[in-house]
């Protein structure tokens, strides 16, 4: 799972909603049927930005005429721009993709975008799809770290979480360089630098070991490679790797990882002697929390809509919705936090 980027605008080529040279109409549509097929079950969609290249006057729909970094996508343009200028530019690229039923949560942003901008950027994409798209948790991806800094998803700007229109934007971050063949088909690095054969170390492995999300990042380009698909047999032998070193991975979209963080990061937790009450901006399934030195019992959520039952499992791994599992000193629950108020019972 995660998320699956679509150049709205494709180097200025031609708009998906409308006509681009050299692709008939059908061929188009049977390319966005194919996304919404085979794609959108287990990926987000993010337009990349509008073209990818030069910048887009909004006003006629044709590129800036001028021909410099000040004036390319990747490059200089987001500098020194407000949080509506780039808000407008997003909105322009999400109502493309609105426009052949491509719905959308979040935006990637093309190379350099945004690098110099970054409160207009996060605050630009919270405004733009929430207005376009209605999304409750806007997410975006601009970041990736390879080195000792935290990737732990950013929970930004956020705002009215004791009103019935709570705001944030997650910033998600990527944790591994583009060594699946890049963008343009360079030789892959191979498996071993996300997880060795040995499966002791690499980089995947330094970051689930420490607790943070592990998101993965490359290009379709490398992943196909001309279709010798080398990069695809690179990630096909991390996910093996991963898998066999470890026992509790959980895939997880883009949308789902930034809905889990902000309900982790916003949720508000008292605890008192005979329960634990959650105030949640969010609702969020399969929120899990462990209760240290709590009692044997079967634990009990209750909401406005009544009482949950709960099924005890054996295991963290086979945790889901409404199980809970004992530790020697603590126990361990899964159930779907409801936005507003409830409460768990333990023991």
């Amino acid at each position: 799972k995660g998320k699956y980027s679509i150049v709205p605008y494709p180097a200025c080529v031609g708009r998906l909603d409308r006509e681009v040279p050299g692709w008939s109409r059908r061929e188009i549509n049977d390319s966005i049927k194919l996304v919404h097929e085979l794609m959108m079950p287990n990926w987000d969609i993010h337009p990349e930005m509008v073209t990818h290249t030069r910048v887009i006057d909004l006003k006629t729909g044709h590129p800036y005429p001028e021909y410099s970094p000040k004036f390319m996508e990747n490059w200089d343009w987001t500098t020194g721009r407000s949080v509506d200028e780039l808000a407008a530019y997003h909105a322009y690229a999400l109502q493309i993709l609105k426009n052949i039923d491509l719905p959308c949560e979040g935006l990637t942003t093309p190379g350099g975008y945004g690098n110099k901008a970054l409160p207009q950027l996060a605050q630009a994409t919270l405004e733009s799809v929430r207005s376009v798209f209605n999304a409750e948790i806007p997410h975006y991806f601009r970041h990736l770290y390879t080195d000792d800094r935290s990737v732990a998803p950013r929970v930004e700007y956020a705002s009215g979480l004791d009103t019935n229109d709570p705001r944030c934007v997650v910033s998600v971050i990527g944790c591994t360089g583009d060594w699946t063949g890049g963008w343009d088909n360079v030789e892959p690095e191979g498996a071993d630098r996300f997880i060795t054969a040995d499966l002791a170390s690499g980089r995947m492995v330094d970051v689930i070991t420490r607790g943070e999300p592990a998101m993965m990042v490359c290009h379709w380009t490398g992943i196909h490679w001309n279709g010798e698909e080398k990069g695809f047999k690179v990630f096909q032998e991390v996910v093996r790797r991963l898998h066999a070193r470890f026992d509790n991975l959980l895939w997880m979209k883009l949308s789902e990882l930034s809905r889990y963080w902000a309900a982790k990061e916003l949720t508000r937790i008292e605890r008192t002697e005979s329960a634990i009450r959650f105030s949640a901006p969010y609702a969020c399934p399969e929120f899990t929390v462990r209760v240290p030195g709590s009692a044997a019992g079967e634990p009990r959520h209750q909401t406005v809509s009544g009482q949950t039952a709960m099924q005890k499992v054996s295991g963290l791994r086979n945790l889901r919705a409404n199980t809970w599992s004992s530790g020697n000193n603590d126990v361990t629950v899964c159930f779907n936090l409801p936005k507003g108020l409830s409460t768990l019972k333990v023991g």
